[in-house]
């Protein structure tokens, strides 16, 4: 591999970065500047120039997506066996290793979920929990081991760090000891104990660090903005004394402190390595300058991230200008969602394809909303985080399938060969009828277009006719030809996509879906679509109502950023007034809008003006006036004491429940555990006061109004209707 060939195509600053091939080598990256494309180019320029041999590099990124994206690069660059993993892939593959020899007997249990040992160790403590709680505990749980913090600590590190317990402290810290005396009893292991094991067994045993150290002697960590506590207790463990670190990130897509996360791993790495190499990456290539300009703006308007002592990253937009972004009021969620949905049909049709558009919001609860509208509106769509894509029976029976074609002719030619393999699934020129039939086909569907996708990421290194990022131009859908617009043939093989498979099933790694995604803004970070559409920017959703200190509203801030800096070409940002239609019109715009968009109708109207003196909402216990959204909800400060019916709570929670699983909708969907706590506490009586409680708007009032209405006298509600009843929306 000649190293100058691998330079070829980088700007000046990855240039820069890529012939910074000895540590210490801090990358700041902004959104879109191709930060993937520098550390790759960087890895494969030092296997080529003799530097680092490709087994002795371990790059290390945060999910397995990122982690199968950086291998699929440098395979194509020329360096296939470098060791591109997630922090806990490297320390699972290490410590299974070793376990026999530094422990010995079986090896434990991993757990994917805390959950059901969490509910254990509630019940043994005598904690009532439900399903919720159980997750706040879970987080908690996972809060207090990635920083290191024990049971016994955790009240006064809980109450230093300021974070809302699910409980009272001394109650969490019960349950976290129980959990982790269940979890040792039983021999499991979760994902944080690996971690904490691993280094472990690096700082005690000197031999097994020496080997490992001796394997790895090359390291770049990816998104290092993200790392917590323990996942750098591990990379120090890794690195002993040596300083051959490239680490890249972003401050300002610094959005999981919440978990642990803290930027000041990176915002102080050249104060902890004086000599280090500092490049900041800063032309984007991702985002027209209208989008850019968006993101620059938002980040400008808010304080440093945690640790920071630098201004953010300004973006400088590489792309031709695009179409201005769109600020649009409604009057209702609703109106917003079929608004949203009728503008998406408008891009598909004017050629935009669905699996590049994605509405992105706060919170899951939103998701409902436009998985309706999209569905009335016949447009397919994903929800990022529903089943697992290779679990699924129909791509089971596809790998099936594959593995059977490549024992009989892995070296035909990948393009145009897969399709036809998966004809006999399902798989049709056109998208089938029906839901069934259409997710079906639309699973067989992304399958096809990973194996196109694997056959122009090979063809990748000799392409004589890249697109500005590097990639040889491709179709934007549809069966990929036999030969590249440069002239020459996909070389790609059967046994090429099937091993890249393979690879995939292993690491969970799913391909693109077709049609448009939906997603929160935690689940957008690392993806990017030609449109994006960010709904529900009110006060209170975005930054959401619990975001109460400055730190919490500036990581409200970030995810904003991370939204924006989605977007190609086309970026709409929406909010609603009122929840239902009908509903009182009492929200305001988010205030990560001030500046950006136009002035508000309402606003202009003076129509909160008018409205603001009706909206004084006082405590029910002490008379004070409420402010806090969650406070106004129940009509009461947090601090007063609540006086609602418990046993009413529970029956309003079993009807929900029942309700939920009859509809086969999640439970928030039907009602939020805020809003039937506030159905306690106030116990309306009639269909007035019921209706004036925040989460019971006008479909809601009609769907569920009379049962809980009935709940409330004491009697039991009326049964469901069997027909054309649909989910809560």
């Amino acid at each position: 591999m000649d190293p100058d060939r691998v330079l070829e195509g980088l700007d000046p600053e990855q240039l820069e970065a890529a012939r910074a091939l000895r540590g210490p080598v801090c990358i700041l990256a902004g959104a879109g500047t191709g930060k993937t494309r520098a550390i790759t180019h960087r890895i494969a320029h030092a296997v080529a120039s003799g530097v680092a041999a490709e087994q002795q590099i371990l790059a290390v990124t945060f999910t397995t997506r990122a982690a199968g994206e950086m291998r699929g690069r440098l395979r194509a660059l020329g360096a296939p066996r470098v060791q591109a993993r997630t922090f806990h892939a490297a320390a699972l593959r290490q410590l299974s290793y070793f376990w026999p020899q530094v422990v010995g007997g079986p090896a434990p249990t991993l757990i994917d979920s805390k959950l059901q040992v969490v509910g254990r160790a509630a019940r043994d403590c005598g904690v009532d929990t439900d399903r919720t709680t159980l997750r706040d505990l879970a987080s908690e749980i996972e809060w207090c081991k990635v920083t290191q913090v024990r049971p016994a600590d955790y009240e006064r590190a809980a109450a230093k760090a300021g974070r809302t317990a699910p409980m009272a402290p001394v109650e969490v810290a019960r349950v976290f000891e129980g959990y982790e005396e269940i979890r040792r009893e039983r021999n499991l292991l979760d994902f944080e104990s690996m971690l904490e094991l691993t280094a472990a067994m690096l700082a005690e045993r000197p031999e097994i660090a020496e080997r490992v150290r001796d394997q790895y002697r090359y390291f770049v960590v990816d998104e290092f903005q993200d790392v917590n506590p323990l996942q750098k207790l591990l990379l120090d463990a890794w690195l002993g004394d040596r300083d051959d670190l490239c680490v890249v990130g972003d401050p300002g897509q610094t959005v999981y402190s919440f978990a642990g996360a803290t930027p000041a791993y990176l915002t102080r790495f050249a104060a902890a390595y004086p000599h280090a190499t500092v490049v900041r990456l800063v032309r984007d290539y991702r985002s027209t300058p209208q989008v850019v300009r968006v993101a620059n703006e938002v980040l400008k308007r808010g304080r440093p991230a945690p640790g920071g002592t630098d201004q953010p990253l300004e973006l400088l937009a590489q792309r031709p200008d695009g179409p201005d972004p769109s600020y649009t009021e409604y009057d209702d969620e609703p109106a917003e969602a079929s608004a949203v949905a009728r503008r998406i049909a408008a891009l598909i049709d004017a050629g935009t394809p669905a699996r590049e558009i994605a509405v992105l919001f706060r919170t899951n609860s939103q998701s409902a909303a436009y998985e309706q509208a999209l569905s009335d509106a016949g447009i397919a769509f994903t929800v990022r985080g529903a089943t697992r894509f290779f679990d699924r029976q129909e791509i089971r029976q596809a790998v099936h399938t594959l593995r059977g074609a490549r024992q009989g002719g892995g070296g035909d030619p990948l393009a145009g060969s897969v399709r036809p393999l998966l004809a006999s699934l399902g798989l049709t020129p056109e998208a089938p009828e029906g839901r069934q039939a259409r997710e079906r086909w639309e699973s067989l569907s992304a399958l096809a277009q990973l194996a196109d996708d694997v056959a122009v990421q090979r063809h990748r290194g000799g392409c004589a006719a890249p697109g500005p990022d590097g990639a040889p131009p491709r179709p934007a859908a549809g069966p990929l030809p036999e030969t590249c617009a440069c002239g020459r043939p996909y070389t790609a093989t059967l046994d090429d996509f099937v091993e890249e498979l393979e690879a995939r099933v292993a690491t969970e790694h799913a391909p693109e879906m077709e049609g448009v995604t939906l997603a929160s803004l935690h689940a957008a970070k690392g993806l990017e679509w030609d449109a994006v559409f960010l709904v529900g920017l009110t006060e209170g959703t975005l930054p959401i109502v619990y975001a109460e200190t400055d730190e919490q509203v500036e990581e409200e801030r970030r995810l904003f950023y991370v939204g924006a800096t989605r977007a190609r070409e086309y970026l709409a940002m929406s909010w609603a007034l009122a929840r239902s239609p009908g509903g009182r019109k009492g929200r305001r715009p988010s205030r990560f809008l001030d500046g950006l968009r136009p002035a508000s109708p309402s606003l202009a109207s003076g129509r909160r003006d008018r409205a603001r003196p009706g909206r004084t909402v006082r405590c029910r216990i002490c008379g004070n006036t409420l402010t806090d959204a969650a406070e106004r909800k129940v009509a009461r400060c947090a601090d007063c004491p609540a006086d609602y019916d418990e046993a009413l709570l529970e029956r309003l929670k079993e009807w929900r429940r029942n309700t939920a699983q009859r509809l086969g909708v999640p439970a928030y969907v039907v009602f939020t555990d805020a809003t039937l706590q506030a159905v306690a506490e106030l116990e309306p009586s009639d269909v007035s006061g019921l209706s004036r409680i925040s989460g019971v708007g006008a479909v809601k009032l009609e769907r569920y109004g009379e049962a809980v209405l009935a709940l409330c006298a004491g009697e039991e509600p009326p049964a469901p209707e069997e027909e054309g009843e649909r989910d809560g929306g």
